[in-house]
């Protein structure tokens, strides 16, 4: 009955939809995620780059091409998306207190990710994992674990921070 009340107050209404994470909260956190989006784009730039250095596109390359720039598009929000979860439901006061950069480099990761998005630029992708590897080390610092970095074991073949969950 309450369900068909505000179907009803909704279609004279139209209440905003949202969509969030979970809000419960779950402590379910990880910027793995947001790292993966990353290296995502840095391949979709070394694909795009090697269709360009083509001087001519066949039908079904130009179409690979549009879908090479989409898939760019959707990890670069994905990346804003994963790293703003975390910044605003994971980070509280006392990390604010021990990382107190926490702030900038979340707000440069915003740009660096409209940016790498902006263009079919490696350097902007690059520059992007750096400030994401950066933010990861630290999440993971706030929860006392230490991290290292390895090469991920796919292509772009870059380096990522990974938890040390054998300490």
């Amino acid at each position: 009955m309450l369900y068909s009340v505000l179907a009803k107050l909704d279609g004279v209404l139209a209440f905003e939809k949202v969509s969030a994470h979970c809000d419960i909260p779950c402590k379910i956190y990880d910027p793995i995620s947001a790292q993966l989006a990353v290296l995502t784009m840095i391949r979709m730039v070394d694909l795009l780059d090697e269709l360009s250095a083509k001087s001519a596109l066949s039908a079904n390359e130009q179409a690979q091409f549009g879908r090479l720039v989409a898939q760019k598009e959707e990890h670069g929000l994905k990346v804003k998306e994963e790293i703003r979860v975390i910044w605003g439901d994971y980070i509280k006061q006392p990390q604010l207190d021990a990382y107190p950069q926490l702030h900038e480099l979340s707000h440069s990761i915003m740009l660096a990710a409209s940016k790498a998005k902006q263009n079919i630029d490696k350097t902007a992708c690059l520059d992007l994992l750096e400030k994401v590897n950066q933010f990861a080390e630290i999440f993971w610092q706030s929860k006392g674990i230490n991290t290292f970095k390895a090469i991920s074991p796919y292509p772009p073949a870059q380096a990522l921070v990974y938890p040390d969950l054998k300490a």
